[in-house]
Order: C-alpha cells, then structure tokens, then sequence
C-alpha cells in the first residue's frame, strides 16, 4: 500500500480543518480501506468561543457522509470535554447516548455525530483515522487472529476484542488502551471490526495508517495468502428471462419492487463455483457493519422461499435475547451466489445493489485470504443480530420517509440520447427508476454517469443489438418493468407519388419494426413486474390527423398505434397495459431540424414561428411535457387505463 499524499494537492486545502479533509479523502479512494460511508477519522481542536475562552472541540465524521467526498461541512463538532466524560459512565443506553451526543454539538445543522465518537474522543491524540482494512480484517478473521495481529505489529497497536460500536467499545477502550499503550503505540486494531491509526498531524495519522495495512500486506504475502486465482471451465448460463424471474421472487419475499445487479465475472463466478462454497459463504460478513446492507449470509441457489425460512429462524432464535421488542425486515435475501449467475446483489436501489456488490467483492477477498491463513471465520450470530437490528438502524427505518414512486423499478427508453427520450429518462429518474437507455448514437454511453442509468449504443433495426441491449439492461438491473418506445425517423417531406421505397421500408423498419421486436422480446419480462408492466408509445398527431408529404412518417406511426391497440388487448391478462401519447410541435427533438420544420412549415403555407404555434393554446410543447405525462402513466394515477391515446399538441383543430 502507498501514501497518496501530495504537498501540492494538499495545500488547496485550507483552514482549521483543510488537513483533516484531505486524508480523509485519501483514505476514501481506496477501497480496500473504507466503502460507502464506511470508515471514520477525526480531529481535536482547540477553539475560542463567543465569550473569549478557549475550549476543546472534537471535529468527527458526521453521519450520511463519504469519506472520499467529505467536506468541512461533514464534520460534526462536539464538546470534547463532555463527550469523554460519557466513556466513564456504568452504561449509556443507545437513545441516551444520541441525545448526549446530540445535545453537545456546537453547530447548529450539523451532521448527527458517529456512533463511534465517544471512541475517538478518549484517544490521547489529536488526529485519529478508522478504516475496515481488508488485510486486517483477513488476518483477524483467522484462527488465532489476535496472537497474529500481535506478531504483526508487536507494541505498535493496542489490540480489543470484538465488541459492538458505541457505548461498550468506547467504554471497553478507556479501559483498556492506557494499560496496552506504549510509546511505540500508533494504532489500534478491533478484532473483526477495523483499525485506528493517531498522530500529531493529519499526514502523520494518515501514513501510519498506511504502514499498519502495509505490514498485514506483506504478512499475508509472506504466508502465500494474498495472491489467489480463479478457474471456470463453463461460462455463465443464466438467461435474463431466468434472472428476471429471480429478481420477481426476492420481490415477492421483500413486499416492494428491488434491483438486481448481477456480476458473472471470473472472481465471481469461480467464488459461486468454489468446492467449499456453502462453507465458506455461510459464516457472515467481513465485518459485522455490511450486515446492514446485505443482511447475515447469501442466498446459495435460487430458492427464495427457503432462504426466507432460514432467515425466520434466526429471527426467532435471536430476537427473545434482545433487550427490547424487535419488529423483523423483510426476509428476502440481498446477496445471492450462484453457479450459473455467479453473483447478485439485489438493493432498493441501484445504488444500493452496486454498494452491497462491492461489499461483497472485498468480502470474497477476506474470505479467501483468512481461509489460506488456516481457515475463515465470522463473529457469532448473536453480534450479527445486534447489529442488523440495532436500535439505531432501527431508528433510522422509522424515520425514513416514503420512497419516490418508482424506487425499486426499471425502465427502458428509446432514442434516449436526445429530444423526448433524454427528458422521459430524467422524468423517470426523478422518480426513482433505473433506466435503461437504448439509441443509434454512441453518445448514449456517456450522457449519464450515474450508477442507475445504463447507456447501451442499439440500432433497434438490428435483433442481435436488440439481444444485446436487453441481456446488458437486465443484468444490470434485474429485468425492464416499464418501456417507453420513443425511437422514430421522420423523413423529409414528400408526396406519395416521389416515396422512394427505400424511404418507405426504413420508415417502417425502425417506427414499427423495431418496435415490434422489442415489444417481443420483452413481453416475457414484463410479465414478471411486480406492480404490472406498463408500456408508453409515442406516437404523433399524424395518427389521427396526418398531414401532407407525411405519407411515410404518419402510415408508420398508425401502424405503431394499432399494434399498441392490439397488444392492450391481448396482454392484459399477463397484467401489462399500454397507452399511446400523441405529441405534436414539439420541436427540441432530433426529429426536428431546421430543414424538416422549414418544409412542413411551407406545406401549410405558414412561416417557421407561425408553425411553431400552431395550436388551439399557442403554447409550445416541449419534450419534458410529453416526458412527465409519460411517466406519469406509469404511476398509480393510470392504474386502470390501458389503450389510452392522449393528444400532447396544445389543442389541434383538426384533431378535436
């Protein structure tokens, strides 16, 4: 491991808290140190208040805050003095030590303090960083893991056994640091939990933390457990129909639609495939914190009802020794190994499907390592349990407000890159979805980076861009709920009697033929959508009332528009409904050069501004218009519509 401190780099970060800002961003970007919100640092402060005097203040990471992102505003001040104190009482239940350490902030606003402040309060320095290592965790997790921390690092860290964050640990540590702490002492390791590093400075506290993993590094190089490999004779074989029907029976467990991201890449795979893999994978996590995220153990298989069993059980085992009346989670897994998927993580979100991957990802290295050491192993149930139903965490639930509406949910537009389509994909973003945004043009792939939208460059003419399209969305997110068919050309005009027909055929081949295929192939995934699948066609106000030189463009879209019809009703017993929008003059589109508006302009005998206001409102429509009524069919509110068309023009004389 290497120090990434750069004195130029660091000197843009200025003021009191500048240097604690900046190693803990450090710490942050690397991940074999700290994950998503993982991870804690500090700093004491001698400040002068209001009245002149000077006073100690801790500076702790707030909670909600990322290390690699933190800013000064992430850090939540504290009165040092009182929050010592607290590590000298008998006990301190979880409601009364937040309230403490709630009512002794000095800012108004600020982050809620971590629970692990009272534990950086009592340390005797002013700088102190906490990471969950993965070396560490490796050789801590092995058998005799303390006598080997201790040969490691001799009287350079103080060594405490596992113990709940909070109170206990940082009353635990008062204890116990002054009777192990030396003048060689510059770290702390918590067994099965992560390890503290102190100084002086910020670059100092930083690169002792650095040293510390450095020497569980080369610990686990020498003992040959830090490099392995992966074999995997047989390639991946799960169809997407078949991950989409997984997916469908976590939902099914869990009450409310999740993302379900799945990972067959050789470590993966080859870890699903490992010979040992119910032992190794059924112990727990790396560190008591993911279970949060990713609940105790993965599901081996896909046998969703069993696992619900399993997790029941160990509900039922453990909730009578907890001190207060707990309400159990849902039971449907969130992490599931197998041989033909390799790896699924399934989340609320894609983010929180992408954050318990990557959990996972460094556990399988923990795992791996500890196991070459002599074998792999896990805090008992009964810690796993405090943890995942923790008061606070519990706290945290109650108090989280609804979701936004399609949280949980996925959906697939076309000719996302611009126009309606780009406004239709924010519309469902703002909503919560997972988008999966298909269109010709490469910039697709990068117009949102985002870890719930999926750009995929598609040429809907094309069945295997098609294939390739959907396998990509659906193993990114678990299947497609909602499909918004927007992707259309619109020749230039012309009369009937000048159509070319290769106008006529590439017309039709991307305004119904491609639809057709895409409807096709995926009926069988939206049948599967826990609330219904839902399908929006844009459509055109040439259906009901084309327009001269159209010919090509308004035939196309009547097509479209009947094929919608009778697929309203013939797919309303698998639950999906589908409902058609008829824009009109909305001219931020890429339908809609200036040569095309200057012709249609001038079949109508009307100047460019007088066509771009034509309709009964004079109002133009714009593409965000069409895409929020889009969304909105989705919702609840067309809950029992289906075979709608709904005029998006402003008022159309010839229409009404």
């Amino acid at each position: 491991m290497k120090s990434l401190w750069d004195d130029a780099e660091a000197a843009r970060f200025g003021g009191p808290l500048g240097p604690r800002v900046y190693t803990s961003r450090l710490l942050g970007r690397d991940k074999s140190l700290v994950l998503h919100g993982g991870g804690n640092t500090s700093v004491k402060l001698r400040e002068r208040n209001l009245f002149g005097e000077d006073e100690d203040v801790l500076y702790v990471k707030g909670s909600g805050w990322d290390l690699e992102t933190i800013e000064p505003a992430g850090f939540t001040p504290v009165a040092l003095g009182h929050v010592r104190r607290l590590a000298g009482l008998r006990s301190l239940p979880d409601p009364q030590m937040v309230n403490e350490l709630n009512t002794h902030m000095l800012r108004a606003g600020a982050p809620s303090p971590s629970v692990e402040t009272i534990l950086h309060a009592i340390l005797p320095h002013p700088y102190a960083d906490h990471t969950h290592a993965d070396a560490v965790l490796s050789v801590s997790n092995a058998p005799e893991g303390e006598k080997r921390i201790r040969d490691i690092y001799g009287e350079r860290v103080v060594v405490i056994p596992y113990i709940m964050a909070g109170f206990d640990l940082a009353a635990h540590c008062a204890r116990e640091f002054p009777k192990q702490a030396t003048s060689s002492c510059i770290g702390m390791v918590l067994l099965s939990h992560g390890i503290f590093s102190f100084g002086a400075e910020a670059r100092e506290s930083y690169e002792r933390m650095i040293d510390l993993v450095t020497l569980a590094e080369e610990y686990l190089r020498k003992k040959k457990a830090w490099h392995f490999s992966f074999s995997s004779a047989q390639p991946p074989g799960a169809k997407r129909e078949e991950i989409a029907s997984l997916r469908r029976a976590i939902a099914d467990q869990a009450g409310f639609p999740l993302v379900l991201k799945v990972n067959d890449s050789e470590k993966f795979l080859g870890f699903a495939r490992h010979p040992q893999i119910e032992r190794l994978s059924q112990k727990g996590p790396a560190t008591p914190d993911h279970v949060i995220r990713t609940k105790p153990l993965p599901m081996l298989g896909r046998d969703v009802a069993g696992y619900a069993k399993k997790y029941r059980e160990y509900f039922e085992r453990q909730a009578p020794h907890a001190k207060d009346k707990k309400t159990m989670l849902d039971a449907a897994p969130r992490m599931v190994l197998d041989p033909q998927l390799g790896f699924a993580a399934a989340g609320r979100t894609a983010r929180d499907a992408a954050i318990v991957e990557d959990l996972y990802d460094h556990t399988i290295d923990v795992i791996l390592r500890a196991e070459a050491l002599g074998g792999w192993r896990a805090v008992s149930e009964r810690d796993l349990f405090d943890i995942e139903y923790w008061d606070l965490e519990q706290a945290k639930l109650r108090k989280a407000g609804s979701p936004p509406l399609f949280t949980g949910e996925v959906v697939l537009v076309t000719g996302a890159a611009s126009g309606i389509g780009k406004a239709c994909v924010e519309s469902f973003l703002a909503r919560g979805a997972a988008v999966i945004a298909l269109d010709v043009n490469p910039a697709i792939e990068t117009l949102w980076s985002r870890v719930d939208v999926l750009g995929v460059t598609c040429d809907l003419t094309e069945p295997k861009a098609i294939e390739s399209g959907l396998d990509q969305g659906v193993k990114r997110f678990g299947s497609i709920d909602m499909l918004v068919l927007n992707a259309g050309i619109f020749p230039s005009s012309q009369p009937i009697q000048e159509i070319a027909a290769q106008t006529w055929k590439g017309t039709m081949a991307v305004n119904v033929e491609a639809n057709l295929m895409l409807m096709q192939r995926c009926h069988p995934l939206l049948k599967l959508a826990l609330r219904g699948g839902r399908i929006v066609v844009i459509g055109s106000k040439n259906v009901p009332a084309p327009g001269p030189g159209a010919a090509a463009y308004s035939a196309s879209k009547a097509a479209l528009n009947q094929l919608a019809r009778v697929a309203a009703l013939e797919w309303a017993t698998d639950g999906i409904r589908i409902n058609s929008l008829h824009p009109n003059a909305v001219y931020d589109t890429a339908l809609w050069t200036d040569e095309v508006l200057a012709s249609r302009a001038k079949a109508y005998n009307l100047t460019v501004e007088q066509y771009r206001k034509n309709n009964l409102l004079k109002q133009e429509v714009s593409s965000r218009d069409v895409a929020e009524l889009a969304a909105e069919m989705c919702g609840p509110l067309f809950a029992k519509t289906t075979a709608a068309q709904v005029p998006v023009d402003g008022g159309n004389e010839r229409v009404v």
